[in-house]
């Protein structure tokens, strides 16, 4: 079923009553092949011994898990979920020599182990969880579930789903992303030679080379530039992201599906082509005039988001008062 929301709607909703209960955080760790990853679990402030269902949130690409997936965390925390956060290797205060580095195939594994370590959580149903990915995460969050049955239920707020014909469209044909390919290859083989990373800044309103030229969000304080954030990334990952398809998860993916973006965010085109191809039970919302980085902290996007994940998770995973193993 596709739903259409204006702004004006999303405001009206932002601003109505709320009577969700508080959440309370717990900073946790658990192993991914071999290094440890850190991470924040969201409980309601209302968790009493039933097993409760639970979510893995996971946010855009070179980002940690103070920035969006805090957000949509504590979000669906209020509303009685369970929901882990947590900084992939290489990022934020996890392990992995290697910094910086956005790598496809070992954040899909740290979602993986996301899960294994949640069914483990005598507060959680283990055949109650769920995962919400956010922009590129989205695309690890789907790979994710395609092969792993623990994952029951997917959402996807502003996702970022590419193959190789979404990718040329984006970064401007076959010379863009050999331009791309050619500087990811190049550091890649200075890292081999040196084993020393090469850094650019992720994001920058003046530094041309900045992975994100003239973004918002990543460089404005108070949004996505935190503390806990570092500015860098290592553009060794460039073949390795360009390569990676996650719309191909989607004729393989069985779990009922959520779906919330806008024809105003990023490559909407990629978002209605994988969706075109789920053959399992699926749901979309299309909101008018949000931008990708609205979603990812404005109030009245991220309420409306938050609200339709809400929904789809009560009705695919169940309640927090309902049985569950």
């Amino acid at each position: 079923m596709l739903k259409i929301l204006t702004l004006a709607t999303a405001t009206a909703a932002a601003l109505g009553s709320s009577a969700f209960a508080a959440s309370r955080v717990e900073r946790v760790a658990f192993a991914s092949h071999g290094e440890q990853i850190v991470g924040d679990l969201y409980l309601p402030e209302d968790l009493d011994a039933k097993p409760r269902p639970a979510l893995v949130v996971t946010g855009a690409w070179m980002t940690v898990k103070e920035q969006m997936p805090a957000r949509y965390a504590r979000e669906l925390a209020d509303r009685g979920f369970v929901a882990l956060t947590f900084d992939f290797r290489g990022w934020g205060e996890s392990g992995g020599a290697r910094r910086q580095y956005e790598d496809p195939s070992a954040k899909v594994a740290d979602i993986e182990a996301a899960v294994a370590y949640l069914a483990a959580r005598p507060e959680i149903s283990k055949d109650r969880i769920g995962g919400l990915g956010i922009c590129a995460s989205s695309g690890y969050m789907v790979t994710a579930a395609a092969k792993n049955a623990a994952i029951k239920s997917v959402a996807l707020v502003a996702p970022w789903l590419h193959d190789a014909e979404v990718v040329e469209q984006t970064y401007g044909g076959k010379d863009g992303m050999a331009r791309l390919e050619a500087v990811g290859d190049a550091t890649e083989a200075a890292y081999r030679r040196t084993g020393k990373q090469t850094f650019l800044p992720a994001a920058s309103l003046a530094d041309e080379r900045a992975i994100m030229f003239k973004v918002p969000y990543y460089t404005e304080a108070g949004r996505g530039m935190i503390p806990a954030w570092r500015n860098e990334a290592d553009p060794a990952f460039w073949r390795g992201w360009l390569t990676f398809d996650a719309i191909q998860a989607a004729r393989r993916l069985h779990q009922p599906l959520l779906m919330v973006h806008s024809e105003a965010a990023a490559i909407p085109q990629g978002a209605h082509k994988f969706y075109g191809r789920l053959t399992g039970p699926k749901q979309e919302l299309w909101l008018d005039n949000v931008t990708q980085f609205d979603f990812y902290d404005r109030a009245a996007p991220v309420k409306t988001a938050s609200d339709a994940v809400e929904a789809h998770f009560r009705a695919t995973l169940g309640g927090a008062g309902e049985a569950g193993q």
